[in-house]
């Protein structure tokens, strides 16, 4: 593709139907740009007409929104793909990229600063080593928009060291950068500090100024996130004195009338409150000396600051400050002074806990976001939640002082409430967080409070206030109480007795009446959780005989909520039907005939959150075990109405819905209880040979036991197509892979099972060579162990002598140095208690049952083997129990929201198939070896165990002594 005129134009006019609201016209446009981004010099193309100020602006953004796409798609080259940006464009990019972000609009300069950081993450510093040079060079200009521009990248690359595991690689990489950018971060932010006051009079240059500081103060926080530089603790003085003149430093000037959004004044004091919390919380000896005057100026902003929503963040970053210092034990007497605690909690915490104005108008206009932020531990921190955790803290360190406080503030709130109240419900609700707050001792997201105050009498305020209010008929009248009511319980599930938990289940499924999505949604929501608690025994604490007599208002509740406008894909429902479905067990098929048809007339109309997707989909897989586990001949009904959905899914080619199609469908599959794969099934089988369909990562895994259950259903129908030589092109592919090749190894197992011996002669030969061939190509630890347990299933099924032999027709005698390289160094690495069963029989088969091992070429190997093979015995097992009855487990994490990734989550639970062992007839694997040496002569025996260490050699001892066998 040249880079001329002609090339513009045309780009630009694609660019510009791309934009277009027809899909007629858009789609086509999007299609093309699509196929010519392949094309060598494109992205210098688009770079180029990003810069030519002769084009329109709109034009010239989407060129940068189609740019930064074009990087986020391409740039890293995922394992085994093709790059798909040629060499000369990825060295053009990183030369062009710089200039051009600071040099280009706001809105395109926000574009490409994207597009450094995503270069960044997978080039810098080892493929960019000069990158920093490009950006520090440009703090000299004077110019903010530039200088502005290298901050916003510098932020926008740097901010991963947040939240990125600590190691090696990393710390190199943040020293280099601190070598290189933090002294001239350090002296650029002296001197805009003192430009604020040369600028003092000039409004417009504040702006610029502030917000420079702003972002300063954001690449300081990510800098100093992973550990304390050398370089910044002995500059503390200058950030902190600075730092401390920016938090009681006011500009009227910069005040916004706008009381929802922060001005640039906020914006930057909440920042400065986040870097001196990270550094109260990491750093606190180094910090300590500079605690007094930030705790002052901390004091001092929260008594003048209003309840404005734009004041949120800087509110809720300055009570993190207190919490942090009041959790520590050498500041807490800064906290034991009676005015000042008692200032604390009515002048600071109580006004933070009231329910405003702001917050009903989230609670009725936006209640995802409420949900998000309330339930869901969203990332925005909230007045309310920063005010729970310093209650947490002081309740934690001032139990009784904390209680007598806000005792008063509980009772005289009640009682405003008692009197009045439809006109005082905020009072009650503020009681109902301050309590939770107060009591919450421990939490987490899998069981909510799991310690709680001695000084808050949880089951007393659950009896006298938060039942009645459940209890009352009108389930619509004072929403925001009965939703905070509903979360009182699901709270404090695991702590309160078991007959309020239990006994609140009738009202939570009332309450799935509510007009108001928060409502419904939060009863839905309490439901799947109480349903999902385990007791002592581990089994679940709401019986199935107390579940039932609830279960048809229970489930007519459920399924009304997704009739509603704005719930018709609510998320919190569809989990509690799964659960519910779950927890009924065989109950629910009385029901199931008026239900599912609601399930799949939902999932007909291809919903688009993929939450309730993931949970529609797991009902409905559930709803087929639970089913067909009484009356296997139901799976024909279920395939009747599913087909049709199934098949217009991947004519559309859904992608987010397809790696659930394979899975039921292997499920349905699997469920036939005759071994041949019926006709509409072996008609699907070619398509799923399909190359293409493996190209998509998150398909592979789902596809996969796909195959396996055609494999294990219709190995001869396969072979009567002459299919094999597709099938043994997918596990090609597959092993080839480092991030697939163990589902290569799946693949194959199912095959070697399954396949007649005669009918795979003439192709393991190909198969062995393949597989030495990634060994020798790129050798890891995951291949490595999947290749001994093929190893192990080839001997179970052919044969030691057959394993023996075809490895040396390859080459002679490198068996020996496969036993040599990879198995005995690598079998203690086996884990899983199939695949661990299947090597210790397979390679106790090679030692008792193959004479070759007993020649002179091998026997060296035989002791170092039989040592090994004895340690994995001994070594630890995984002996997690999964219960047979369980349908679901206790907990089920979210699956991950973003269908752009592709590691994607989209294992379905309810439809997998417990693994099966291949090997049931073999009970105890140390009497299966030990029965087969016993066959030994027992002076070779005390040879052998001479030769293992004297530790593994007391353990073959026993194992022999249980078969009858004694060593002279």
């Amino acid at each position: 593709m040249e880079l001329d005129r002609g090339n513009l134009i045309t780009l630009s006019e694609y660019l510009k139907q791309s934009l277009s609201p027809d899909v007629n016209v858009r789609r086509p446009a999007e299609k093309f740009l699509e196929s010519i981004e392949v094309n060598q010099n494109y992205p210098a193309l688009l770079l180029h007409l990003i810069e030519k100020t002769e084009f329109d602006l709109t034009i010239r953004i989407a060129g940068a929104v189609a740019f930064k796409n074009y990087i986020k798609r391409n740039w890293k080259v995922e394992e085994d793909e093709v790059d798909k940006i040629h060499a000369q464009d990825r060295e053009a990019i990183k030369k062009l990229i710089v200039n051009l972000m600071l040099h280009s609009p706001e809105l395109i300069q926000k574009q490409l600063s994207d597009v450094i950081s995503i270069i960044g993450k997978h080039d810098f510093p080892n493929k960019w080593p000069d990158l920093i040079d490009q950006m520090v060079v440009k703090f000299d200009t004077g110019d903010f928009h530039v200088i502005n521009g290298v901050l916003h990248t510098a932020h926008s690359l740097f901010k991963r060291y947040r939240y990125e595991f600590g190691s090696q690689i990393l710390w190199t990489e943040i020293k280099f950068v601190l070598e290189k950018f933090a002294k001239p971060l350090t002296d650029l932010f002296v001197a805009t500090m003192n430009l604020t006051q040369v600028h003092a009079n000039n409004i417009e240059a504040l702006k610029t100024i502030y917000n420079s500081l702003t972002i300063l103060s954001k690449v300081f926080y990510s800098l100093n996130f992973q550990d304390l530089p050398e370089f910044f603790e002995d500059n503390m003085e200058i950030w902190m004195s600075n730092f401390h003149q920016l938090l009681t430093t006011d500009v009227p000037a910069l005040q916004t009338t706008n009381n929802e959004d922060p001005s640039v004044m906020e914006q930057l004091k909440s920042q400065v409150c986040d870097n001196i919390v990270l550094y109260a919380q990491k750093y606190n000896e180094e910090f300590q000396n500079y605690v007094p005057q930030f705790l002052d100026a901390i004091w001092k902003l929260l008594n003048v600051t209003g309840q404005e929503p734009k004041f949120d963040a800087l509110v809720s970053n300055s009570l993190q400050f207190l919490v942090t210092i009041a959790d520590r034990s050498q500041y807490r007497a800064l906290f034991e002074d009676p005015a000042t605690f008692h200032n604390i909690c009515a002048n600071l915490i109580t006004p933070n806990i009231e329910f405003r104005e702001a917050d009903n108008e989230l609670f009725e206009y936006n209640p995802e976001e409420y949900i998000r932020r309330d339930i869901e531990g969203s990332d925005v921190d909230t007045r309310r939640r920063a005010a729970c955790d310093l209650v947490k803290v002081l309740a934690k360190h001032f139990g009784a002082k904390v209680m007598e406080i806000f005792g008063v503030y509980i009772v005289q709130r009640l009682d405003e409430y008692a009197a009045k109240p439809s006109e005082n419900w905020r009072k009650k609700d503020a009681v109902i967080y301050l309590v939770t707050s107060s009591a919450s001792r421990g939490q987490t997201q899998k069981h909510g409070v799991t310690q709680s105050n001695e000084f808050v009498p949880i089951p007393q305020f659950a009896t006298q206030h938060i039942q009645p209010e459940l209890a009352k008929s009108d389930v619509n009248d004072m929403p925001v109480l009965k939703a905070a009511s509903i979360k009182f319980i699901m709270s404090f599930r695991s702590v309160l007795p078991r007959q309020i938990v239990v006994g609140s289940l009738p009202d939570l499924v009332k309450h799935l009446s509510a007009e108001n999505v928060i409502v419904h949604s939060y009863a839905a929501c309490a439901i799947e959780k109480i349903l999902s608690i385990r007791g002592s025994d581990s089994l679940p604490m709401v019986k199935t005989e107390e579940l039932t007599p609830l279960a048809s208002n229970l489930l007519n509740g459920l399924f009304a909520i997704l009739e509603i406008p704005d719930s018709e894909e609510n998320e919190y429902a569809m989990k509690a039907i799964m659960r519910s479905f779950g927890a009924l067990k065989e109950n629910i098929i009385p029901y199931l005939n008026n239900l599912l048809p609601k399930l799949t007339q939902k999932l007909a109309k291809n919903p688009t959150r993929p939450n309730f997707i993931h949970y529609l989909m797991e009902t409905l897989s559930l709803s087929i075990r639970i089913v067909c586990k009484t009356n296997p001949a139901a799976v024909e009904s279920f395939e009747q109405v599913l087909f049709p959905i199934f098949q217009g899914i991947l004519q559309q080619d859904i992608q987010e819905y397809i790696p659930y199609v394979f899975q039921v469908l292997a499920l349905l599959l699997e469920l036939h209880t005759d071994q041949n794969v019926p006709e509409p099934y072996m008609a699907l089988f070619p398509c799923l040979l399909s190359p293409v369909l493996f190209e998509r990562q998150e398909n592979i895994q789902s596809l996969n036991r796909l195959l396996q259950a055609f494999v294990s259903h219709g190995s001869h129908q396969i072979i009567a197509q002459d299919r094999t030589n597709g099938l043994l092109g997918v596990f090609q592919k597959l092993i080839a892979s480092k991030l697939n090749d163990h589902e290569g190894f799946l693949l194959m197992q199912s095959i070697i099972e399954h396949f007649p011996p005669n009918i795979l002669e003439t192709y393991m030969k190909q198969v062995f060579v393949l597989l030495f061939q990634r060994l020798s190509s790129s050798k890891t630890t995951k291949f490595t162990k999947g290749l001994i347990v093929f190893f192990a299933y080839y001997i179970i099924r052919y044969g030691a002598t057959n394993l023996i032999k075809i490895i040396d027709q390859i080459q002679p005698q490198m068996f020996g140095m496969v036993l040599e390289r990879v198995i005995i160094p690598d079998l203690e690495k086996i884990s899983g208690d199939t695949d661990r069963k299947a090597v210790a029989i397979g390679l106790s088969n090679l030692l008792i049952d193959c004479p070759t091992m007993m020649e002179s070429q091998y026997n060296i190997f035989y002791s170092k083997l039989l040592d090994a093979l004895v340690q994995l015995f001994e070594s630890p097992q995984d002996n997690t129990r999964i219960f047979d009855d369980d349908l679901l487990p206790s907990e089920m994490d979210d699956p991950i929201v973003s269908y752009a990734s592709s590691s994607i989550c989209t294992q379905l639970i309810c439809a997998k198939n417990p693994k099966k062992d291949p090997l049931e007839g073999v009970g105890d694997v140390r009497l299966h070896l030990a029965q087969g040496l016993s066959r030994l002569p027992n002076q070779q025996l005390s040879v052998l165990l001479g030769q293992i260490s004297e530790v593994n050699a007391n353990y073959l001892k026993n194992y022999l002594q249980s078969t009858g066998t004694s060593i002279a």
